[in-house]
Parts: structure tokens; sequence; C-alpha cells
């Protein structure tokens, strides 16, 4: 047990274990097929789709690049968990240092945060690409892109920093045992001997600010956006404008409601066990990388044409065998 003691009465814990499935401590090791087929599934699905926005010259435009972006942050956040998770079932060696604990802490909630604002970015892009569609080209630039995605990796870090610094200022002497699969906030805050007034204040203001704030950007956007595509003349392009934001749509609805839900859960349904508790933590860490290129490959139709494509080469690749023929009349032996 690693503990930090100053005096007698101020001890610290260094160290923690983590138990992500408390009511299931004797069968844990059955967790590790279902969790480790969905990591394999989201790797798969992401992977699949980012290698076909990068290897395709046609999709090398903002809107393509800012989605592949999206899908690598999705694996970036399940590869921060799940990984960890799936070594501490296998062995039940899930011990873990404060250090490293706030670290995981920062990157689950930057990439997150960064998630939500890469979906700010993409509705500034669409908001360009359908009101403004002549000057599109000169206006979004490869340097506006990379400096828009700077600003919004910015914003996350202090968003974020704030409440992991105020984190580390904390002596945790109530128990050393995180009763999470991972470093979740409210689960290290629970071990806290001191006052966490200051924490829960600043972590519920931070989220409902930034949630509040960026659902008012993304509704102005695209209700500009929606009215702007019903005007375009043409069927096909107003077709084609209404289902890409309809994609968009799906996919701000998919991370702002797992994400919502979760919290809402864990401050209503307080009878709840910690397994509930848990499980959702990992439905809305999980449920967006899943089903995020999912929704992506399947409805825009530019990247379901070239994964259509990739599938097809793929078969044709597959060596047949040919079946043996019989010898002829003439190569029979004598």
């Amino acid at each position: 047990m690693s503990v930090w003691s100053n005096g007698s009465s101020n001890v610290s814990y260094t160290s923690f274990l983590l138990v992500g499935f408390p009511g299931l401590q004797e069968s844990r090791t059955l967790l590790v097929l279902p969790f480790l087929s969905l990591y394999l599934v989201i790797l798969s699905a992401n992977a699949l789709v980012i290698h076909t926005v990068v290897a395709q010259r046609s999709l090398h435009q903002p809107m393509y690049l800012l989605i592949a972006l999206l899908l690598a942050i999705n694996v970036c956040a399940a590869t921060t968990v799940v990984p960890a998770m799936l070594f501490s079932f296998s062995t039940h060696f899930s011990r873990i240092s404060l250090p490293r604990c706030l670290l995981q802490m920062f990157c689950i909630y930057f990439l997150i945060v960064f998630d939500c604002n890469i979906l700010l970015v993409m509705a500034l892009d669409r908001y360009v690409a359908i009101c403004y569609p002549l000057r599109y080209p000169e206006i979004v630039t490869a340097q506006l892109l990379a400096g828009l995605v700077g600003v919004a990796a910015a914003r996350s870090t202090c968003i974020v920093a704030p409440v992991v610094g105020l984190a580390s200022r904390l002596r945790f002497c109530r128990s050393d045992v995180i009763h999470h699969f991972a470093c979740e906030h409210m689960a290290l805050m629970k071990l806290s001997c001191g006052d966490i007034s200051l924490n829960k204040t600043v972590g519920l203001s931070v989220r409902i600010f930034n949630r509040v704030l960026d659902m008012l950007l993304l509704g102005a956007s695209y209700s500009r956006i929606i009215h702007a595509a019903f005007r375009i003349s043409s069927g096909a392009a107003r077709s084609k404008a209404l289902n890409t934001c309809g994609s968009h749509l799906l996919v701000i609805f998919t991370v702002y409601s797992s994400t919502m839900s979760s919290s809402i859960v864990y401050r209503v349904a307080h009878k709840a066990s910690q397994d509930v508790h848990n499980l959702l933590s990992a439905f809305y860490l999980l449920l967006p990388c899943l089903v995020n290129p999912v929704i992506y490959g399947a409805r825009i139709k530019e990247i379901r044409q070239h994964l259509a494509f990739l599938f097809q080469r793929a078969q044709l690749q597959v060596p047949t065998e040919k079946p043996q023929s019989l010898p002829s009349h003439r190569e029979l032996p004598a």
C-alpha cells in the first residue's frame, strides 16, 4: 500500500486499486471477451474509414479530413481506457499511481471535449460550404482548418485542466480503492478526506457551461444551414446537402445524448448499483466510438462508394482454388 504521510494525521494514498465492476469480482475474466470484441470492432470500423479518407485523393477535402480526425479521436478515447481495463480483468492487477490516474483522467476528458469541439468546427465548415458555396475554397483553406483544430485543442485543454488541477491538490485518505474501471473524476473525489465543494462546483459549472454553449452554437449553425439548404434550386444538390447535415446531426445526437444521459443517471439514480453506473460510463464513452464510423461510412455517399470499391477489390484478390480436372483419355496410363 503506497501512502504519503506528513505527521500522524496527514495521510494520503499515492496509488489506487481500480475495481471496475465490484459486483462481478469473482467472474471478472468473463468480461474480457465482450469488451475485447467491442474494442476490436471499434478499431476496425474507425481505421477502415480513416484509411479510406487518407488513401483516396478525392477525399482530401476539409469535411472528410475532419471526419477522419473525429474518428481518430474516437480510437484514442477507446484506447485510453479499454486496454488497461482488459489487462486488469485478465490479470487481477489494476493498481495505478496517482500521477498516472490524473493523466488518464485528463486524457479521457480532453478527448471527450476535443471530440465535441471538432463537431463545432465541422458545423462551421458546413455553414460556409452551404451558405457561401462560391467563396468556400478561398475561405476554408488548409491554414484556417489547422488554426481551428488548434483552437479546438487549446479550448479543450483550458476546460479540462482546471478540473484535473484541483483534483491533484486533494488528499485521498478514505480508501485506496476506486470503484470504477478508470480514473473518473467523481469516483476519485469520493476518496478525498478534504472539502471537495470547490471541485464539484467547478466540474459541474464547466460541464454545464460547455454543453449549453456548444448546443447553442450547433443549433444556430445548423438552423442556418438547413434553411440555406432548402433554398438550393437544384434538387440533387439540396438532397446531398441535407443528407450530409443529417449525418452530422446524428453524430451530434449520439455524442451529446450519451454524455448527458450518463450525467443525469449519475445524479438521479442514487439507488442504482455501482456496476450500473460504471456500465453507463462505458456506454457513453464507447458508444460514439462504435456508432460514428457506421454513420459516416453508411450515409456519406463518397465514403460509402470508396468503401464498396475497397470491399469489391478485396474479394477479387482472394485466390479461388480451381477444381482439379480429371486426366483426359489420352493422359490415362497405358
